[in-house]
């Protein structure tokens, strides 16, 4: 972040004509044409990373590593350590994988390096120091003893080229030396460092560190040497104690001259043209020191994300989102010291202290060489410099309300904002309230809409199974009826049956009948035909006996007189 003021030269800050536009967008009504963010971008307090949320990478009796990603929605996310080293420790040798731009916070140390040159550089560290390690860079730190026991922390920032981000996913930020080396066989280490086996091994078979460890006076000198000789390896060329004798040179923020200052407070900001170690990481930093009540201006960054580390103090942020895509949200939050966050460009914000404490932040900006920040209010405001009839329809107020409006502030940058903090706490506190409120709202309608949900539901199974209980007894009815038709069908059929039998009965009997009654007038017939035969037999015989026996019988037919004429002529039937 580079302001466009500073204490000596005050000018008017050089806009361009996008700016202009930009400003134009974010201010009128018609937000449509705003800059989109990605999809799923949605500045809410996701982006506000409180200290107790760091994760922690390595933890041990020396010193602490933690960290944090935090995305703008852009470029993101982008990876913060935090390294804390107890006095006269040690952070073992890493070989980056990324550039690193690094402040150290507290404490006194010394940076050893290797940049790939034929020659080791050291350099001093102390509070208010910035520095920057190229990627492939070999290093280690140290911290020095002191009376005090202060502690060194170190905030470093990881950066990439955008089509290199995977590799911080998939590598991490740096790599341990000693792991790099031991990932190879025991025969390849044996020849390439000219040791024998027993050496290796005792390097090999030793138990793994951690990645801070404490270093006593007697072993900074001696403990390390192999070590030296394993970059020397790694990186090839002169001896490994080939020191440059030209002290590397830090830039100490806290010594610097500020861009701004008042009474309010004061602001630097630093970039490759104020320090050359920066030049080519499109990475730059920043300090800010708000005294009590104080206020930075409302101000947007046309091309840097701002991460941001609250050193001291607390205060409140205000970040405005300059679309209208609705997962981009206006947000406030209050922060303290150890928080950080992230603001994207083209994010309007104010950071603001509170009247009974002071507010200082430090964090890195991306694209800082190019970066201008475009002020809203104040001595040095860009709405200065369009025509006023250009804003008051901007506005849809007079001339002169629009006038006012623009000119009233004759202060700049850092402002004196009494109560503001208060007044934002209070704000974000009924923005919380509200969208409780609202949320409490929103689940009591969910609710309502889920017990009508299944009040319909329920009403639809009473109707289905109303509809299904219906159906039923229409099968049953219907099962029934068609069970009585059958029944009757059955009963028709049996007495078609019966009546069929019974025709058949009376059929065969009255055949049966008619057989008999024929059989008898068979036997009849045939009995008078035995009979008839039988007479004419008889009166054949008669004829062919001898006379006296006729006489014989003549005479006995005489004796029956009348009477027997009657057999005579009964037999004379037959």
């Amino acid at each position: 972040m580079r302001f466009s003021i500073t204490a000596k030269m005050p000018r008017k800050p050089c806009i361009s004509m996008i700016s202009t536009l930009l400003l134009f967008l974010f201010l009128v009504c018609d937000p449509l044409n705003a800059i989109p963010l990605k999809k799923d971008d949605v500045f809410s307090p996701h982006r506000l990373i409180t200290r107790e949320k760091r994760r922690t990478l390595a933890s041990t009796d020396s010193g602490q590593i933690s960290a944090v990603e935090v995305d703008d929605g852009y470029r993101g996310p982008y990876h913060l350590q935090f390294i804390t080293m107890e006095p006269s420790s040690l952070f073992l040798p890493v070989m980056l994988q990324t550039d690193m731009v690094f402040y150290v916070q507290s404490g006194r140390g010394q940076l050893t390096y290797h940049d790939g040159e034929n020659k080791r550089d050291q350099v001093e560290l102390e509070r208010g120091d910035i520095f920057r390690l190229r990627c492939g860079s070999v290093f280690y730190v140290q911290s020095y003893a002191n009376p005090m026991r202060e502690k060194l922390r170190i905030f470093a920032v990881f950066t990439s080229k955008i089509n290199e981000n995977i590799q911080l996913e998939y590598f991490g930020a740096y790599s341990k030396i000693s792991d790099l080396v031991l990932g190879f066989d025991e025969r390849v280490l044996q020849v390439a460092f000219k040791v024998s086996e027993e050496e290796l091994k005792g390097i090999t078979m030793a138990k793994k560190p951690p990645s801070i460890v404490h270093m006593s006076k007697n072993t900074e000198n001696e403990k390390f040497d192999w070590r030296e000789g394993i970059i020397q390896a790694l990186v090839g060329g002169g001896s490994s104690h080939s020191l440059d004798n030209k002290k590397g040179k830090t830039f100490n923020i806290l010594k610097a001259k500020p861009d701004f200052k008042n009474c309010n407070g004061w602001s630097l900001a630093v970039t490759s043209k104020d320090f050359h170690a920066l030049k080519g990481s499109d990475v730059g930093a920043f300090m800010v020191n708000l005294t009590k009540g104080s206020m930075m201006g409302p101000h947007w960054n046309p091309r840097a994300t701002e991460i941001t580390v609250v050193l001291q103090g607390q205060g409140m942020v205000h970040v405005v989102c300059p679309s209208n895509a609705p997962q981009c949200k206006n947000a406030r939050f209050r922060v303290k010291e150890g928080d950080v966050f992230a603001v994207p460009r083209f994010h309007p914000m104010a950071q603001i202290s509170f009247n009974n404490d002071s507010l200082v932040f430090m964090g890195f900006s991306t694209m800082a060489r190019n970066n201008r920040p475009q002020f809203l209010a104040g001595k040095w405001s860009v709405l200065r410099t369009i025509d006023e009839d250009i804003w008051a329809m901007s506005f849809n107020v007079s001339n002169t309300t629009i006038k006012h409006f623009i000119s009233a502030q004759s202060e700049s940058v850092i402002l004196e904002c009494a109560s503001c903090a208060e007044y934002e706490e209070k704000k974000m506190e009924e923005d919380i309230e509200k969208e409780k409120q609202e949320e409490k709202g929103r689940k009591q309608e969910e609710e309502e809409e889920e017990a009508m949900k299944k009040e319909k539901e329920e009403e639809a199974r009473r109707r289905e199974e109303e509809e299904a209980r219906r159906r039923e007894e229409k099968e049953e009815e219907a099962a029934r009826r068609q069970e009585e038709e059958r029944e009757a069908m059955r009963k028709v059929e049996a007495a078609r049956k019966r009546e069929e039998e019974e025709r058949k009965k009376e059929q065969e009997e009255a055949r049966r009948q008619e057989e008999e009654r024929e059989a008898r007038q068979k036997e009849e017939k045939e009995a008078r035909k035995r009979e008839e035969e039988e007479e004419t037999r008889k009166r054949e015989k008669e004829w062919e006996e001898p006379p006296p026996r006729r006489e014989e019988e003549k005479r006995e037919e005489g004796k029956g007189g009348g009477g027997g004429g009657g057999w005579k002529s009964l037999k004379s039937v037959f």
